[in-house]
């Protein structure tokens, strides 16, 4: 083990930083140490008997012959003369334009294989994403191979990132669009006949931390949670079971969004203004302490607006 570390930092002293680099390519391409080198000579010069591939290389004789023999059999090389035999290389566009060809071949039977081997697709796992880039980047690919259906509640900063994205799933591939929306502005997200978008409640006004959250389904199939607050983390799933609670959580903020909108003085004379009596009950301290505070704003937001429609 020794003697074999020792010849390699003795084959390497002489080699610039640039081919040390190509040699570890070069094996990463599944040659060895020994055929990459006898490889990088033969392109050095050729044609070249093994004595001389083997000064030109630094490869003891040896190991020389064997590289040889390799490469010759996976057709890097050539032999072009007898007695003596030299060598002379296969062009490196040829040569590794045929080891991409095989190694794609290869890599689809594999994958093809292991797909029959692999679990039930009923057993799937929640894969988490941490950071803004990495958690938006999935999301627009969620929309990008979305061919039915998405539905979407967020804020409506949160889906102006998306916005080319969702326009193009609904106009070009004509997807349809549910939307529950934090904001106050439907029509900006409807695009065409395809797009349902709903006011979050009636209102499209935050509750508690409602703005720090979104969620995404595509086609029935996957679905995305995020929460946005100091670290944008999410998590990701196309788990049966997951899915069709994250579709049946969307689908009752549709049914309350309408129902508010046809019964919400109603709802507010039984419950408290935005169902207040009910978060009381069921949020925690915190949250229902910034829930009070969205009341305040909300009320502070209508008082300003309602001149300005009476003018």
């Amino acid at each position: 083990m020794r003697r074999v570390a020792s010849e390699a930092v003795a084959m390497n002293q002489h080699l610039n930083t640039e081919t040390l680099t190509l040699l570890s390519n070069i094996k990463g391409l599944g040659f060895t140490d020994y055929e990459a080198r006898v490889y990088l000579a033969l392109l050095a010069k050729s044609p070249a008997t093994a004595y001389e591939v083997s000064n030109g290389s630094g490869v003891p004789r040896p190991n020389t012959y064997s590289a040889l023999n390799a490469l010759a059999t996976r057709k890097a090389i050539m032999p072009v003369s007898t007695n003596p035999v030299r060598y002379v290389p296969q062009p490196p566009d040829v040569l590794f334009r045929t080891i991409a060809a095989r190694t794609s071949e290869l890599c689809e039977s594999v994958a093809n294989q292991l797909s029959e081997m692999t679990v039930d697709p009923g057993e799937r796992f929640v894969w988490n994403l941490s950071g803004e880039k990495e958690v938006h980047a999935k999301v627009d690919e969620m929309i990008a191979n979305s061919r039915t259906s998405i539905w979407f509640k967020a804020d409506a900063e949160i889906l102006r990132r998306h916005v080319a994205a969702l326009r193009e799933a609904v106009t070009g591939r004509r997807v349809r669009l549910l939307i529950i929306l934090y904001g106050d502005d439907p029509d900006e997200f409807r695009f065409n006949d395809l797009c349902e978008v709903y006011e979050h409640e009636g209102t499209g006004f935050p509750m508690g931390f409602a703005d720090n959250h979104f969620t995404l389904t595509a086609d029935h199939r996957e679905m995305l949670t995020a929460n946005c607050e100091e670290t944008v983390t999410a998590s990701h799933t196309e788990s049966h079971a997951i899915v069709k609670m994250a579709i049946s959580l969307l689908r009752h903020d549709y049914y309350m969004a309408e129902i508010f909108r046809v019964f919400r003085k109603e709802i507010d004379l039984e419950f408290g203004p935005n169902l207040r009596q009910l978060r009381q009950h069921s949020y925690t301290p915190d949250q229902y302490a910034l829930f009070e505070e969205r009341q305040k704003e909300q009320a502070s937001s209508r008082s300003v607006q309602a001149p300005a429609r009476t003018r």
